[in-house]
């Protein structure tokens, strides 16, 4: 068979895009209906739909953000940016797109200490600056889901038509339909236990490729031949500006230039996807720094070994009789990873590839569904049309907009596929319209000085002047000439997005330190407060705060004993300590910066200006590092959910015992609490 003709049959994709997709929705029907009988947590409740009711522990919140961060672009771009640059570009994705959220852990504290009980972040927004500025950013927030929903239904439907020949059209309305029955019938916190089977699933099938690879295959199957056949391809064409053309050194300046574009453009889509805030809220607020530390450290493992293994598998394989020839376009649209896999394994390694393509696609996709839809909820319906929707109405809102969003995703998919546009071209393009909203928006969480319409301003003329920028470098490198081809490429992006995340950036630190604000963030902590905690607080005497703070210490590092919306409610209360706050944010602000130069300069840096190109000994050790981050990123995000949530597994086994032994006893019963006089 031919490495260009689909590797497996068109059913494949159809049972895989619409079987696993059923699949997860029925698994999700049976967490629920666990959820609903042996814990006190319901789904029919709009608090735990959209937040899970605030409660979830690190461990899980770590795996939700590895799931929620693997898009089909983690995957097929890095092992794209591989195949193009060599080892540096595995490191550039996965140094560049980390350090966002290792930086996010900041926001999350401060999210807890200033506005703990918000649902979206623009709230928050609108709280501080108003509605003026809560309409702006609402078009920076939208548009980032805009662009990363479209990403993913690219990514996913293009890998899937070239793998098993499925029709385009059907993969971009069938992959969002699957995921959102399963988003509305669990919420988040089932959707978080989806994510969390998601990335387990995950980690062993890249093992499977690392070892196959490296250790197993007679196409490749050693360090030593790895390395002896990306000499070979070195040979026969030199990579552009890689130190000897080789693809085994971290000299390449297209690989520097596309770190520059890959950190300034995650930036935007960090900051600004309310799919991070939705788990900064979701998660307990004693633990929500650490699930943020922990979740980036994890998620890096999965591009730098996938595409260690895949990419540069895609290049070692040039020539094979089972390797598809890949085109430019072929590369853009992260298609190395798939040619690889099928190359490699065979239908079997295509099958792995498609599924696991699938399971990123559909997690991250079902944190977008659910982030629009708290947005579209709480931001669009409860603002401006029913400010006084109830329960019920806000729930049925919901679940509308998760349905409206999944079929938007379909046709934003199809529209980019008909106008050429790839995921690649996406992916290096969503800072130059999205990263001038990065400080401002990052300021009105945590600086009491940020100045409205300084920040206002800065959003608004650094988009203007990284459009205008970006256009204006391809015009003058192509002659006049503005296409798909010439605005796509790296310094016409590099352009774009340096001038937008810097114009917005200058213009909201400078007029915020000539006419300072000075906000207390009086208005934001009292967003939804509960009603229990409006009016005048009872005064408090020292005795009681220092028990009240010893009570925090104690339910951040116990289990917890009995599982119930009410329970948590109380235990978040008990945890939304200043002076504890104040010190996440302190741990999150020292760990993350100093995470953010060992990726981003002092690993990188020397390493490209040594411009070695490293032999069979440098290549094992890169390779097995990988895999010994990869190993201990497993252990993080799929062994310690398990060990963390232990109390609550043992009473809903013990809940389904009493149910198989005496049947209707099993179900869980809130225990009245007595409060001390």
């Amino acid at each position: 068979m031919s490495g260009n003709e689909p590797v497996l049959p068109q059913g494949a994709g159809y049972g895989v895009v619409v079987g696993i997709g059923l699949f997860f929705s029925a698994f999700m029907m049976v967490l629920t209906a666990i959820q609903a009988r042996y814990t006190g947590f319901s789904p029919k409740n709009s608090e735990e739909f959209n937040s899970a009711s605030r409660s979830v522990k690190p461990g899980l919140i770590a795996s939700g953000i590895v799931s929620a961060w693997t898009w089909a672009a983690t995957l097929l771009q890095s092992s794209a940016v591989a195949y193009k640059d060599g080892i540096s570009g595995p490191w550039w994705y996965g140094g560049g797109a980390t350090v966002q959220v290792l930086l996010f852990a900041q926001l999350a504290a401060k999210l807890k200490l200033n506005a703990p009980h918000a649902h979206t972040w623009l709230e928050i927004v609108a709280a501080r600056w108003g509605t003026v500025a809560h309409l702006i950013f609402m078009f920076f927030g939208l548009a980032t889901n805009i662009i990363v929903s479209s990403m993913l239904i690219l990514g996913g439907s293009a890998t899937v038509t070239s793998l098993t020949g499925m029709n385009t059209i059907a993969a971009c309305f069938l992959i969002p339909l699957g995921v959102a029955i399963y988003v509305v019938v669990g919420g988040m916190r089932a959707t978080l236990l989806c994510d969390y089977t998601h990335t387990a699933v995950l980690f062993a099938i890249i093992y499977v490729f690392t070892y196959t690879v490296y250790a197993t295959s007679d196409k490749i199957g050693s360090f030593a031949a790895m390395h002896e056949l990306l000499s070979k391809a070195s040979e026969a064409a030199p990579v552009s500006g890689n130190a000897q053309g080789s693809y085994l050194t971290m000299r390449s300046k297209n690989g520097l230039i596309f770190g520059v574009i890959n950190v300034i453009g995650n930036f935007a889509t960090v900051f600004q996807d309310q799919a991070y805030w939705q788990r900064a809220i979701a998660s307990r607020p004693a633990s929500c720094v650490k699930a943020y530390l922990l979740g980036g450290l994890a998620w890096f493992a999965i591009p730098f070994m996938f595409s260690t293994t895949l990419g540069l598998a895609a290049v070692a394989l040039r020539g094979d009789p089972a390797m598809r020839t890949l085109s430019p376009e072929d590369v853009s649209a992260g298609l190395p990873a798939s040619a690889a896999a099928a190359a490699l394994l065979g239908k079997s390694g295509a099958a792995a590839l498609l599924i696991v393509l699938f399971l990123a696609v559909t997690s991250a996709t079902s944190a977008e569904l659910i982030a629009v839809s708290s947005i579209l909820t709480y931001d669009v319906y409860k603002k401006y049309i029913n400010p006084k929707a109830t329960e019920g109405q806000i729930l049925k809102v919901s679940h509308a907009m998760v349905a409206f969003f999944a079929v938007v995703m379909g046709i934003l998919g199809l529209i980019f596929y008909y106008i050429g546009i790839s995921m690649g071209w996406l992916y290096e393009f969503m800072g130059v319209v999205l990263g001038s909203a990065v400080v401002p928006i990052a300021m009105c969480i945590t600086w009491s000085k940020a100045n409205k319409w300084g920040s206002l301003a800065g959003a608004v003329v650094g988009f203007c002047a990284g459009v205008t920028a970006w256009l204006v470098t391809t015009s003058a490198l192509n002659g006049g000439d503005l296409s798909v081809t010439t605005t796509g490429g790296d310094l016409e992006m590099l352009a774009g997005n340096l001038t937008s995340i810097g114009v917005g950036g200058i213009i909201t630190v400078v007029t915020s330190l000539i006419w300072p604000d000075n906000f207390d963030f009086e208005a934001t902590r009292a967003i939804n407060r509960p009603a229990l905690e409006k009016g005048s607080s009872p005064s408090i005497d020292d005795g009681d705060l220092a028990e009240k703070k010893r009570a925090s210490v104690d339910v951040s590092l116990e289990p917890v004993a009995s599982i119930s919306a009410v329970a948590a409610a109380e235990e978040e209360e008990r945890e939304l300590d200043p002076v504890a706050l104040n010190k996440s944010f302190a741990i999150a602000a020292w760990s993350s910066v100093a995470l953010t130069f060992i990726f981003l300069i002092i690993v990188p840096l020397p390493l490209f200006f040594a411009q070695t190109v490293y032999g069979v000994g440098g290549l094992t050790a890169w390779v097995v590092i990988g895999m010994i981050w990869a190993f201990f990123s497993a252990l993080a995000v799929v062994v310690y959910p398990l060990w963390e949530s232990r109390a609550a597994l043992g009473l809903i086994s013990r809940g389904v015992i009493k149910d198989i032994f005496t049947k209707g006893s099993g179900k869980f019963v809130e225990k009245p609490t007595h409060p001390s006089a």
